[in-house]
């Protein structure tokens, strides 16, 4: 069967037509995936996502002969999306201090057990909130996410997004300052 006859048959919600694509082109997006990540258990993880991808668009994808060609647009850009993940986590880690050799250990440890108080105090005010508030104003935060992009990943209305975020933010810094005086 050609994968566009295979394709059909996947539309209409046979996992086994999928599976034969599967098998067909596995290998093919995984060497991808290695290629464009250099590292195999990384590649696998990628070639899965992909995959998943692929079952989950699979009503509105039309496959004209091949499906090799979108199987590697959405390897694509599933390394893309891998790649800047890094790159944050990178970053990130590079924004985290380092002790100085030199330094008191005592200075240090006053500060973590100031810094983990902070924190407990944070995360018992988020607790606080709506959960539709809280994952909003998580995502901003955490998740390096602009609000078009929150209100993608959550189905909402970018407004919507926008008033939870605002609330979240006003209630949270709101109960923090209450705190500190």
């Amino acid at each position: 069967m050609t994968d566009e006859e295979l394709w059909g048959q996947v539309r209409a919600g046979e996992g086994e037509a999928f599976g034969q694509l599967f098998e067909r082109h596995a290998q093919a997006v995984f060497a991808y995936c290695l290629r464009r990540t250099g590292t195999w258990a990384v590649a696998e993880d990628l070639m899965s996502v992909v995959f998943m991808e692929t079952w989950r668009k699979r009503t509105s994808v039309v496959v004209e002969r091949s499906l090799l060609p979108w199987l590697y647009s959405v390897a694509l850009g599933v390394t893309r999306n891998h790649q800047r993940s890094r790159s944050r986590y990178r970053a990130a880690l590079g924004r985290v201090p380092r002790p100085d050799p030199d330094g008191d250990h005592a200075d240090d440890v006053a500060r973590r057990v100031d810094a983990e108080a902070r924190t407990r105090a944070v995360i018992a005010e988020l607790e606080k909130l709506p959960a539709g508030d809280r994952e909003v104003l998580e995502m901003s935060a955490w998740s390096d996410l602009s609000q078009a992009q929150i209100a993608q990943v959550l189905g909402l209305p970018v407004g919507t997004v926008k008033s939870r975020l605002a609330r979240a933010q006003r209630t949270v810094r709101g109960a923090l300052v209450e705190e500190a005086l």
